[in-house]
């Protein structure tokens, strides 16, 4: 939120004491009366409650319950990397925790969203849930608080506080102490009935229209701007005012208003100007027009970004139907969302991976409502973009997503050609990263096929990496070496770009450590690290700074291990690869232990710890490296002591894992 927080004293009163007596608190009440500004208020005030930390799931721009665990997962931090369920792995996760859980917006999903409520407090009972919905879960044991509209009048004038706030940010040189005008602020607020969203959209006019023109303008205007079949008449004050706001908007900031709609998350300048052009409204007006709409407050600004809210947006949304829009612009929406993704495929290996790792990130809903577009209406694209998310979601830790997309793009009827083989290699290596090494093996197989018919050799790449990483989590990195190299060979006269031949090199290099053949390897990963810096790229070149550390620390050089470890740490950091960040965190806590700071190896290996439980990983990565885990972590307890390698683990497990990430790449420890 990024305006003040006014009034609620009593609201906020209420809602602590319910949570101190319920664990499962829910606020509910019409779009608008300012139920998530509460909610977001209660959770920073109970956030020394709750020792294990306050979690914020946005259910807004859910439109079905077929993403909805997967996206509660992500918001408590559980980038689960195993077969189960997801609801079965976030009640594992919360177990034994102490947590405040908030999911926001909960009538897009009413039903998954009670389904999984009452699992979830079943299975930990340190857990405690505010929900905010406009209807009721419907959960047993379920307290409701009803978030009423801001007092007036004799109540406390809290709306009119709201308004003189508001006022004093979009028409600062505006003065509302004439008693003609505060008479009219106070008509205002009472005719809009104190729902916050109201009264804001009113005040985004004050410095166009005078308070009386707003008074009069509402009074004359109250039951006529919106059909009655679309607002329950209870809606009433809210529906005068957006519909007034939309009125009083020129042409193409309403057109723009309604096409904008069909975005899922916060927008940037460019995806709306991409999505949104056409007709009167061209590439150049819709910039400006953003600003506009936001000075409206139908938009939100985000940082660099816009974001309607909820109930803006089903208005955007019933006025882009009535145009005969919808579908049209839901098509440039996933047609969009397809090329970004196969440029972000194009700079990969390059200085801009890092930056489309972030955009693929924060662009997650909007992909999916493009995927959810194509799948339905042109299959050959959801094919072709399913499997370009693979290069990006399995290190994002989509999993669930990933291989329900994949899944549904590859049984669809679809031609066959190295766009499908790309399809079937990632959802090989999503499976591989679940552990369901049977069904990955058995892709692998079938991509190696395709790739044969494909005559393609970035398809045959990208197949042996499938195969290859497939045996070697299984226990065999002969296999591994030999499917690598065959490929790698197969393609040594043409260039050393794209997904597959770095990531045939990364896997051939884990095979032939954990095969012994260091000589081997450390040339393979000086190579692959002189690559992946020639390119500015930061996945490969982490692998590599990976192997080069592990090679470095068997061979008896622990601190030029320690800086590699790091520098690994770092690039992982920028990618936001959670199971990197586990595998260079044991390394680096290796590195540490063998230099003799037994607590500081203590911290670093409960900090990569943490990272393996957000992964539900119970191997913790290569298999091989289990024997040598232990042995480094043996050191460390010898050199620090059992009781203060213990206080330092656990400190570290329990403390929040970023925190300790940064402590870790800042490399103080006394060797």
């Amino acid at each position: 939120m990024t305006t003040s927080f006014v009034g609620r004293r009593s609201e906020l009163v209420a809602t602590g004491r319910a949570l101190t007596d319920h664990r499962l608190v829910t606020l509910t009440g019409t779009g608008g009366v300012g139920k998530s500004r509460l909610a977001l208020r209660t959770a920073e005030q109970a956030r020394d409650g709750y020792s294990d930390g306050v979690w914020w799931a946005d259910l807004s721009h859910l439109y079905d319950d077929r993403l909805f665990t997967a996206m509660v997962c992500d918001a408590v931090g559980l980038l689960d990397h195993s077969l189960r369920k997801p609801a079965e792995a976030l009640c594992d996760w919360l177990a034994d925790r102490r947590i405040l859980l908030v999911l926001d917006c909960c009538e897009r999903v009413i039903g998954a969203c009670r389904t999984l409520v009452a699992e979830l407090l079943t299975a930990a009972p340190g857990l405690t849930i505010l929900a905010t919905s406009r209807e009721p879960l419907g959960v047993s044991g379920e307290f409701c608080l009803e978030v009423p509209p801001l007092s007036l009048g004799a109540e406390g004038d809290e709306a009119v506080l709201l308004f003189r706030e508001r006022c004093a940010t979009s028409a600062p040189d505006l003065s509302l102490d004439a008693p003609e005008t505060a008479a009219a602020v106070s008509d205002i607020c009472r005719r809009l009935e104190g729902i916050p969203l109201a009264l804001e959209l009113a005040c985004a006019r004050l410095h166009e229209n005078s308070v009386a023109d707003i008074s009069e303008r509402l009074t004359s205007r109250l039951d006529t701007l919106v059909d009655d079949s679309l607002w329950p008449a209870r809606h009433r004050a809210l529906r005068t005012a957006i519909g007034w706001s939309h009125e009083l908007c020129t042409p193409l900031e309403r057109l723009l208003w309604a096409r904008l709609s069909v975005f899922r998350g916060p927008v940037h300048a460019a995806d709306a100007t991409s999505v949104c052009s056409g007709g009167p409204l061209t590439a150049d007006t819709i910039p400006p027009l953003l600003e506009r709409l936001a000075a409206r407050s139908v938009l939100q600004r985000h940082g660099t970004r816009y974001r309607m809210l909820d109930t803006l947006r089903e208005y955007g949304a019933m006025w882009l139907t009535e145009l005969g829009e919808d579908r049209t612009v839901a098509g440039r929406h996933a047609a969009h969302f397809a090329d970004m993704l196969a440029q972000a495929q194009t700079d990969w290996l390059s200085p801009q991976q890092a930056g489309w790792f972030d955009r693929i990130s924060e662009s997650h809903a909007d992909l999916c409502a493009a995927l959810d577009h194509l799948l339905a209406e042109e299959p050959e694209t959801a094919v072709e973009m399913a499997g370009r998310t693979g290069v990006f979601w399995p290190s994002c830790a989509h999993l669930h997503e990933s291989r329900d997309y994949l899944e549904r793009a590859l049984a669809l009827d679809t031609e066959k050609g190295p766009e499908r083989t790309q399809a079937l290699w990632a959802l090989g290596v999503t499976l591989i990263f679940q552990g369901d090494h049977e069904a990955a093996l058995q892709v692998g197989e079938e991509c190696t096929q395709a790739a044969w018919q494909d005559h393609d050799p970035g398809s045959a790449l990208l197949a042996a990496h499938t195969v290859g990483l497939t045996h070697l989590m299984t226990g065999h990195p002969q296999m591994t070496r030999t499917v690598c190299d065959r490929a790698l060979k197969a393609c040594e006269e043409g260039p050393t770009t794209g997904p597959g031949y770095l990531a045939c090199m990364v896997v051939k290099i884990f095979a032939l450590t954990a095969l012994g053949e260091l000589e081997e390897a450390y040339e393979d990963a000086s190579s692959l690290h002189r690559i992946s810096v020639r390119y500015g790229e930061h996945w490969a070149r982490a692998y590599a700074d990976y192997h080069l550390a592990f090679i470095h620390l068997l061979q008896g050089r622990p601190d030029t291990a320690e800086k590699h470890a790091r520098a690994m740490l770092a690039s992982k950091q920028v990618l936001h690869d959670r199971l990197g960040l586990a595998l260079g965190l044991d390394l680096l806590a290796g590195a540490i232990a063998v230099q003799g700071d037994g607590v500081e190896a203590a911290r670093t290996s409960g900090t990569g710890d943490a990272y393996w439980r957000m992964l539900g990983d119970p191997n913790r990565g290569s298999p091989e490296l289990g024997a040598l885990r232990d042995d480094w972590e043996q050191r460390a307890r010898t050199s620090a002591g059992e009781a203060a390698y213990e206080t330092a683990y656990r400190r570290a497990v329990s403390d929040d894992a970023e925190r300790g990430l940064a402590h870790a790449l800042q490399g103080h420890h006394s060797p």
